[in-house]
């Protein structure tokens, strides 16, 4: 390889790896999979290796076509850790057919029918004293909190999951991913 030759690689090399950067500021990472703005909830959360059991329970429930369409929606989404800990037999038991309801009602109490970016609701703990209660689509009401930095919700259980990805942009709202499976009373 000649000198120009060598120098004009070294400069494509360069120019690659400052547009992967800048990708993956764009386009966060979850569950090993960038997240797209341009997609929407659906479409990016099936890539993610995070977060099958979310999807499947998704499906299951019916949900697929709601949570692809228009929004905004907000959606605290649990990690399969999160879905692992919750009692043995317990996603099984939500899976089957007969209990779609129970499971419908699981995974809209982590849905929130708004577009709310981590600021948004940092913003609304600040002004109500240090914690704010949010309705979800599935009736639920949570408790969100923060503390050094990082938000918490509480669920009417009194469970509390944490936040460990936050604002990852969709077409169609926005996702925060959880550590805990939230669940109604």
């Amino acid at each position: 390889m000649g000198k120009l030759t060598a120098g004009i690689f070294a400069g494509l090399l360069a120019l690659t790896a400052l547009g992967g950067t800048a990708m993956a500021k764009d386009n966060p990472m979850v569950g090993g999979a960038p997240m797209y703005a341009n997609k929407n909830i659906i479409e990016n959360a099936v890539n993610s290796k995070d977060h099958t059991t979310l999807v499947a329970a998704v499906k299951a429930a019916g949900l697929v076509e709601t949570l692809q369409g228009k929004g905004p929606f907000t959606v605290f989404a649990p990690t399969n850790e999160a879905f692992a800990a919750l009692p043995k037999g317990t996603v099984d038991t939500l899976l089957k057919p007969e209990n779609k309801a129970t499971l419908t009602k699981v995974l809209t109490c982590h849905v929130v029918a708004a577009d709310a970016m981590s600021a948004t609701i940092k913003k609304m703990i600040k002004d109500d004293g240090g914690a704010h209660k949010v309705k979800t689509v599935g009736g639920c009401v949570l408790t969100v909190s923060q503390k050094g930095g990082k938000i918490s919700i509480k669920d009417e259980k009194g469970n509390v999951a944490h936040v460990t990805i936050a604002d990852v942009k969709q077409s169609n709202g926005v996702i925060h991913v959880i550590d805990k499976v939230l669940l109604p009373k």
